[in-house]
């Protein structure tokens, strides 16, 4: 049974990536496994920490939808793509797959979702902490070729930090067009940054 969640559905940077966790009969042992939960739940050093700790006593992959699919197809049939990636990346398909959210996305396998899955299901939680870790280690990477929006500790959402930035450099390749605040930017609009 896969645990499916992902991370990065609201900034307006980056993209969005999702995570599949898979644990093996009698893992994660007692003490990590009641450490585990809603990676919004906890704070960064928690998460890191967690990370690799989850990655060694399970099966886990991580798939990602681009800005440009973003854009594209919208936010929801990217994020229900990065999913669907994720659990391919598996390398095969699990008996089910119990997929944080109420849409399930096109799996090759039997699907169930779970409405507040990463506070209720085990390994929905643990993929929630490894699409967030992937996710903020991603856009800290993206930050040191664009500084000045502040990626590394907003991880792309629309914080003052963000906005100030926008406003004195623009948009990126980065920058989710689709988004009303940088649509907005791009048209020459009014109203997109406070």
């Amino acid at each position: 049974m896969a645990g499916v969640d992902e991370a990065g559905r609201g900034p307006w940077a980056g993209p969005v990536v999702a995570a599949a966790v898979v644990f093996g009969a009698g893992s994660p042992p007692p003490p990590l496994r009641a450490m585990i939960t809603d990676s919004k739940l906890l704070r960064a050093e928690r998460r890191a920490a967690l990370h690799p700790a989850i990655l060694a006593c399970a099966d886990a992959a991580v798939g990602v939808a681009s800005v440009a699919e973003i854009d594209s197809m919208n936010i929801l049939h990217a994020t229900l793509l990065a999913m669907r990636r994720a659990v391919v990346r598996l390398g095969y398909a699990p008996d089910l797959a119990l997929v944080d959210g109420n849409r399930a996305p096109c799996l090759p396998c039997a699907v169930r979702t779970v409405v507040g899955g990463d506070r209720s299901c085990l390994s929905i939680a643990a993929a929630s902490i490894v699409a967030k870790v992937t996710r903020d280690r991603l856009m800290a990477g993206l930050a040191v070729d664009h500084p000045g929006y502040g990626w590394e500790r907003n991880a792309g959402y629309g914080t003052a930090e963000h906005q100030a930035g926008l406003a004195r450099y623009g948009p990126t390749a980065h920058h989710r067009r689709s988004f009303a605040p940088i649509r907005r930017l791009v048209e020459g609009r009014p109203g997109v940054v406070a």
